[in-house]
């Protein structure tokens, strides 16, 4: 990774309060760019957001992704070269819950992201971040490929292939000259320090472990593709600098774990009891009434990892050890700024 070419840079980064958010936030501060955030006050309580002190290192716009003309006078006080685009309600059983509010939020969204680069001339790379769910899930067993059919099932995933489609209507219609590059990047599930979200699964096993409760599993046989968040974070900003000097580049990436690393609920939990310790365990506990979730993903990255050379570095058992890690140095009253820098720089070597 070339950080470099970020050092000086104009970033708007957003959803840059969340867990994703925030270490990409990080990564892009010690890299040297001068980085805009836009997004809600941070969705979590703990919140790494605010446990990192990311507002002394990112210019932070509390703003709703929905108000077009707060995020429009963002973009034009600050006119970023570079968009990163995570702002998002992501969580899939949530959205049951609110459907309309994930879909104006995912759909709207990326549609006011797109509209303020195209009214402003400043912007040369965007990445708009999707999910390994956005493809209709026949539950066959190949990796999900990018020419794949976009049809996720619930809101949210629908949602996000509603994203998709909007990004590529935007590229035909506006960004067909090359002057901005724009991207979407389908990562998979993602753990990682400082992740407290609801219906996570490694957050969970931590509040388990915390409550010394066995963890409790719904759909402990179902495959998905998990990483390190360190790893899509890698490959946007991989997307991003390679198509910043040359849009053809811009494109659909998939970006998930190596096929061996795409584990069930199951044995991602066997990882996190054996890591943790304490006897941790967990049980099986069906849900009534419950909503459809997916039983398998998985994703094909040969696309980036030919145009890109971007490969995973992380495996599983690794990227569950340093979420324990992280998490149990925060817990011990290390300033957790000092663990992910020491993360961060493990994963990229230096920066």
């Amino acid at each position: 990774m070339d950080f470099d070419f970020y050092k000086g840079k104009r970033v708007l980064v957003t959803g840059h309060t969340g867990f994703k958010g925030s270490w990409l936030c990080r990564i892009l501060a010690l890299a040297g760019a001068e980085v805009v955030g836009y997004a809600l006050e941070p969705p979590t309580d703990p919140s790494l957001f605010d446990e990192l002190r990311l507002s002394g290192d990112v210019h932070s716009v509390i703003g709703d992704v929905r108000d077009y003309d707060k995020l429009l006078a963002v973009f034009r006080e600050h006119a970023p070269e570079v968009v990163f685009h995570l702002a998002a309600q992501p969580i899939v059983r949530e959205s049951y819950r609110v459907p309309r509010y994930t879909f104006e939020t995912n759909v709207m969204g990326t549609v006011n992201v797109l509209e303020c680069v195209r009214q402003l001339g400043c912007v040369r790379s965007v990445v708009n971040v999707t999910t390994d769910k956005v493809y209709e899930n026949k539950e066959c067993s190949r990796g999900f490929r990018e020419t794949d059919r976009l049809c996720g099932f619930d809101p949210y995933s629908n949602s996000k292939s509603c994203s998709e489609l909007v990004t590529a209507s935007y590229k035909n219609a506006y960004f067909a000259d090359g002057a901005t590059a724009v991207s979407t990047a389908r990562a998979g599930n993602v753990i990682g320090g400082g992740d407290w979200a609801a219906d996570r699964l490694l957050p969970d096993c931590v509040r388990a472990a915390l409550r010394h409760e066995p963890i409790v599993l719904r759909n402990p046989l179902s495959v998905r593709p998990f990483q390190h968040v360190l790893e899509p974070l890698a490959a946007y900003l991989r997307i991003a600098r390679a198509q910043f000097s040359d849009a053809s580049f811009a494109d659909s990436y998939n970006v998930g774990p190596a096929e061996t690393d795409c584990l069930t609920v199951g044995q991602m939990t066997d990882l996190f009891c054996e890591a943790w310790g304490d006897g941790m365990t967990w049980r099986c506990e069906a849900e009534e009434n419950a909503v459809h979730e997916a039983n398998f993903l998985r994703l094909d990255s040969t696309h980036i990892r030919e145009r890109l050379g971007w490969t995973p570095v992380w495996d599983a058992p690794t990227a569950v050890r340093k979420t324990v890690e992280f998490t149990k140095c925060g817990l011990a009253g290390t300033d957790v700024r000092d663990t992910q820098e020491r993360q961060i720089k493990e994963y990229f070597d230096v920066l």
